[in-house]
């Protein structure tokens, strides 16, 4: 393998020939999972990450009736988004692993909640079978849980969801022999061939919301800060695509960034258990929000309109706020 730093010299150069080619057709189409949204034309979904924990760090408390559960039977949610670090420490070891059951499906438990569950992997499902959250087998287990490839689009006409395998782009995990990288060495082919995927799709797309999910943080005033690999790579198609929004999880707390240069909005909801870190950094981005706790996100999505909330452990709402869209414009 060649030096990370040489990998990333490679794949900055071909991001920068890609944004170049998004109207060519990609080396392969991101899978899609078709999830229309409800009569009245609106869409509710709750976003929650670095969950799964046996119930402990109080995932329990997030997740009982009275926070998620009732949050989620109020909007009537169409689905919920994983942020990844879906199981703890080390992911899975396959489909009928007590784990799973022992984090997810014992615990989300409200019946708002039994709808889809949409995820991403995060670093900690690399270090277990990556493969196994993958496995359609899974959903014989809690047919919720849906993660139909390591990147897909989730398809609801308002909104698409562009959920993105952000962990092989950090480079540090390439040099732990923990991670299994299978289906992914080498590692610039794979990110090269995602970028220009994703940035197809998100050319094709005609929903009036784009929004692209991932594990990693772009922009973070929290413990883990900017991630360099994403603000080299990543960050330049989603700009050059008009995202609307990035929601991650790997901190673990709430928070809400404005690109200072451009619509683009960096949402952090990684307070599914294991919070309060008590560690921050910069970020030249503006911070709007941010909580150092645990908890969960939600967004109501019009053609036109967005509403957005951060809530605490407790099912208290931290901090709402809208965003507006000419639906002409598509802005």
């Amino acid at each position: 393998m060649a030096p990370v730093g040489l990998l990333l010299v490679g794949v900055v150069t071909a991001v920068a020939g890609l944004l170049l080619e998004a109207a060519a057709p990609a080396s392969a189409t991101l899978p899609r999972v078709e999830h229309p949204p409800k009569a009245g034309g609106t869409l509710a979904v709750l976003a929650v990450g670095d969950w799964g924990r046996r119930g402990q760090f109080n995932q329990t408390l997030v997740a009982q009736q009275v926070k998620m559960g009732v949050v989620g039977q109020k909007m009537d949610i169409d689905f919920v988004i994983s942020t990844g670090d879906n199981i703890y420490d080390d992911g899975i070891a396959n489909t009928s692993d007590p784990l799973f059951k022992e984090s997810f499906s014992n615990i989300y438990t409200a019946k708002s909640l039994q709808k889809p569950w949409y995820l991403v992997l995060g670093n900690h499902d690399y270090t277990g079978n990556p493969l196994a959250q993958l496995d359609p087998a899974i959903r014989n287990v809690d047919s919720r849980y849906t993660a139909i490839a390591k990147s897909f689009i989730v398809n609801s006409g308002i909104a698409d969801f562009f959920l993105i395998d952000t962990t092989p782009f950090i480079l540090h995990y390439w040099n732990k022999t923990k991670f299994d990288w299978r289906g992914v060495s080498p590692r610039d082919t794979y990110i090269t061939n995602q970028l220009k995927d994703l940035g197809y799709a998100l050319t094709e797309s005609k929903a009036a919301w784009k929004i692209v999910v991932g594990h990693h943080p772009i922009s973070s005033g929290c413990g883990h800060g900017n991630n360099t690999e994403l603000e080299e790579l990543l960050l330049p198609v989603l700009k050059a695509h008009g995202v609307d929004m990035y929601v991650n999880g790997h901190d673990h707390c709430l928070q809400r960034i404005s690109s200072r240069d451009s619509h683009l909005e960096f949402l952090t909801s990684g307070g599914g258990s294991k919070a309060w870190a008590g560690k921050f950094k910069a970020t030249p981005d503006k911070v709007e929000f941010l909580y150092d706790g645990q908890g969960f996100m939600s967004m109501r999505l019009s053609k036109t309109e967005a509403h957005l909330a951060f809530f605490d452990v407790t099912g208290k709402a931290l901090h709402c706020w809208g965003l507006t869209k000419n639906a002409a414009a598509g802005r």
